[in-house]
């Protein structure tokens, strides 16, 4: 049986910030599980937005027209993951616009090449300040559920509270619920791996 496999993409420019921090407690949670995982920085990168060109419904080759940036290798690894999670710091209400970008150009190569995130097992992450988290955290979950994914839950939203670099590792009930979201994932993953 071949392993199974988690991909994060960090959407935050902080390469070590808050939306790290979180991430790797969920990741942690799957590892002990013996799942392999693999993070993927996305904030900071020079992302485009979708062009709503439609080319990836005309040329179904499982890309984006798009290739001067890095969303088709993120493609790609979502397209070789058993699952997936998409992390984000909460700017103005909502993702930051690195990782929109890709949801929303993912997205539409899915759809237009079989569907290929369906029964994926995906799961949303966000760090916040103070507020807006809940939108972020709406966001990414609308990716998951257009996409036919299947969503684990956790003890509480997957989000955790901090202002400074590290400040989310004094938020104890948003580790606890990292913890427990990657304790869930990695219960679905292996019955969705098992039965496929």
């Amino acid at each position: 049986m071949k392993p199974i496999r988690i991909v994060a993409f960090n959407g935050s420019p902080r390469k070590d910030g808050n939306t790290f921090c979180l991430i790797n407690h969920a990741l942690r949670a799957l590892q002990a599980e013996g799942i392999e995982t693999e993070i993927v920085q996305v904030g900071g990168n020079l992302i485009h937005g979708c062009m709503a060109c439609y080319q990836c419904f005309e040329k179904k080759n499982f890309r984006c027209v798009q290739n001067k940036d890095i969303v088709n290798e993120c493609i790609e690894k979502m397209r070789q993951a058993d699952g997936i999670i998409l992390a984000s710091p909460t700017y103005f209400a909502d993702v930051t616009p690195e990782l929109k970008a890709l949801i929303d150009r993912a997205g539409f190569v899915s759809m237009a090449n079989g569907r290929f995130l369906k029964r994926k097992v995906g799961a949303a992450i966000v760090a916040v300040r103070r507020g807006g988290e809940i939108h972020a955290f709406d966001t990414i979950n609308h990716l998951f559920l257009i996409a036919e994914m299947l969503v684990p839950g956790s003890c509480y939203w997957n989000m955790g509270f901090g202002r400074e670099k590290g400040e989310v590792e004094k938020d104890q009930e948003g580790i606890k619920t990292m913890t427990v979201l990657g304790e869930n994932m990695a219960w679905l993953l292996k019955r969705v791996c098992v039965s496929t």
